[in-house]
């Protein structure tokens, strides 16, 4: 592919994610959701605010300057964190020096890669002695929970009930699958979100154990969620993804569409 053929393919993806999964805030109507202004603010237990946006409506200068400190003030109230989900295509261009001055502080960078699903869809090819399984309990979402925890070394407690929340609410359609050894290691686990009244769907985790990585198992799972979406009806899937991941997914076919970075305010500063 050619890169005018290539840039044409990614600002297309960028315009139907923007336009599609953005406008909508992933989950319309979920309990804990507020529009406020241009912005989605969620609520989640245990992890805090997320805000959400197409785009700011044209506010800029001391008008978003004043909305900004607004959004923090108002999770500063309920004494929690708060992250902006900042998209390197926003406007204004100096959003990213505004939020700072409020407090925000940049995390890491992820790319926004998006591919065809039906071109994504692969038979699992696991090394010997994985399976992969579908899992729906709370003892399995705690199994995650383990490995999630071992992988990157943070406080995920709140992550088994928000998988149980994806998997049996009434919200965006989960499914969650596990890589285990035949001794019963989770070894890897990563889930699929499927964007209701859109052509996305998002794939989440994907969390490997180091002694397992570089043997297709991160691969395997990115082919069985792409083959769930694509005999769904979706059209794309698309993932949030770390530099760790950004090179198989490349591979795969997926096209960086944008790029994001959280802004994240906490109670008393700091990271």
């Amino acid at each position: 592919m050619t890169t005018n053929a290539s840039d044409r393919r990614a600002a297309a993806y960028r315009a139907a994610y923007d336009e599609q999964l953005r406008a909508r805030g992933f989950a319309p109507g979920r309990q804990g959701a507020t529009r406020v202004g241009p912005v989605l603010r969620k609520a989640h237990p245990g992890q805090g605010g997320l805000i959400l946006y197409r785009d700011l409506g044209g506010l800029d200068g001391s008008e978003l300057d004043a909305f900004i400190a607004a959004q923090r003030d108002h999770f500063a109230a309920l004494g929690q964190p708060v992250e902006w989900k900042y998209h390197g295509h926003d406007l204004p261009t100096d959003l990213p020096e505004r939020l700072v001055a409020a407090g925000f502080i940049p995390g890491e960078p992820e790319t926004v890669l998006i591919g065809e699903a039906a071109q994504v869809a692969a038979e699992p090819r696991l090394p010997e002695g994985v399976r992969l399984r579908e899992v729906t309990t709370a003892a399995d979402f705690d199994r995650i929970r383990v490995l999630t925890e071992e992988v990157w070394g943070d406080d995920w407690s709140w992550l088994p009930p928000a998988l149980q929340e994806w998997v049996s609410g009434t919200g965006d359609p989960c499914t969650v699958l596990v890589a285990e050894s035949l001794a019963g290691e989770v070894v890897s686990a990563a889930w699929i979100r499927f964007h209701t009244g859109t052509d996305f769907a998002s794939l989440c985790g994907g969390s490997t154990l180091p002694n397992w990585r570089g043997h297709g198992v991160y691969r395997a799972l990115v082919g069985a969620r792409g083959a769930l979406a694509a005999r769904r009806g979706f059209r794309y899937v698309q993932v949030d993804a770390l530099e760790t991941s950004r090179p198989i997914l490349v591979r795969l076919g997926l096209v960086a569409a944008a790029t994001t970075t959280p802004y994240v305010w906490r109670p008393g500063g700091g990271n």
